[in-house]
């Protein structure tokens, strides 16, 4: 993305005037700092304040970020001769590093997984067969071609279960699914907090969290700070979890196509990849997600409490 489009991004995003954008973005790269800008500058970036110029700074850094994620990304799938016309023009259209990740993700070099194990065993035909849900397949049938006790299938159960760890992996990197199950944290996800046994008197100062629970969308940011303190303390379990029957219900919608023998395999492997995979990814988002959100916050109150004491009267109504 070129600074030009950077800087319509931004404008768009912000409601502001391109022109304004602009200025401001070329001061801030030449090292302007946002307080002197906003005083001294007024005259090129249209009287801008302090808190639009700080937006301005805040997203190009991070469309400068999203940039050169998806050059890597690129030079990547280049290099293992992966990058199609299709794939590149979603990375290219990829407007925030979540989706971009999530592109990605299929394609990343994997470590030595179950799935990974399993397409070893050459259990990824049964898979793809199995994932289809056509009518008339029989998994039990289908695995018996699969048995090979010289690649570690002993059974027709061997196979079978080989074969949903593949469709778990697809299932947890859908792009469509992350997005969906993604909204679904951050609209109904849920902090859950436990004391862990024996930290009771240690830990006495987070009494108010050793059986809590906090929704994700209006958690305040000094509760969800005062949880992670306490987890990092070692007085607290914490997790972040959805309603399970929205989470596997969603899962359904997009995977399941019918009810038959196939759909009974691609419900199990739904199952595992929500609770193995899917579900440890998007916790760890909304982890990181939650606590940026809490950390601004925090600073702001900080920052009008400073304000406010910097500004009151010297000697009180004197």
């Amino acid at each position: 993305m070129d600074s030009d489009l950077m800087i319509q991004t931004v404008a768009r995003e912000l409601n502001l005037p391109e022109a304004k954008v602009g200025a401001a973005a070329g001061l801030l790269e030449a090292g302007g700092t946002v307080p002197f800008i906003a005083r001294y500058r007024k005259e090129a970036t249209g009287s801008l304040d302090e808190v639009a110029i700080t937006a301005i700074r805040d997203r190009m850094a991070q469309l400068g970020e999203l940039d050169r994620r998806r050059q890597v990304i690129l030079k990547s799938l280049k290099e293992r001769d992966l990058l199609s016309k299709e794939l590149a023009e979603k990375i290219d259209a990829a407007v925030t590093l979540s989706a971009l990740e999530d592109i990605y993700l299929p394609y990343r070099p994997k470590r030595r997984t179950k799935a990974s194990m399993a397409r070893e065993k050459g259990l990824e035909p049964l898979a793809k067969r199995i994932f289809d849900q056509a009518d008339g397949i029989v998994p039990d049938e289908e695995a018996v071609f699969y048995v090979n006790s010289e690649k570690g299938v002993e059974s027709v159960e061997d196979a079978l279960s080989g074969s949903r760890h593949i469709m778990a992996e697809w299932i947890s990197e859908d792009q469509t699914a992350r997005e969906s199950m993604r909204d679904l944290y951050r609209r109904k996800g849920v902090f859950r907090s436990w004391v862990i046994p024996g930290k009771e008197k240690e830990g006495a100062k987070f009494r108010d969290y050793f059986e809590g629970e906090e929704p994700v969308s209006s958690a305040p940011s000094h509760r969800i700070l005062a949880l992670r303190r306490g987890e990092k303390e070692g007085v607290l379990d914490l997790r972040i979890t959805p309603p399970p029957e929205a989470a596997i219900g969603i899962l359904e919608r997009l995977f399941i196509k019918g009810e038959n023998p196939a759909s009974e395999e691609v419900q199990k492997a739904i199952h595992d990849g929500s609770k193995r995979l899917l579900s440890v990814s998007m916790e760890t988002e909304i982890r990181l997600e939650t606590k940026k959100q809490a950390d601004q916050e925090a600073i702001d109150v900080f920052a009008a409490n400073l304000r406010a004491l910097l500004l009151a009267p010297p000697m009180g109504q004197k």
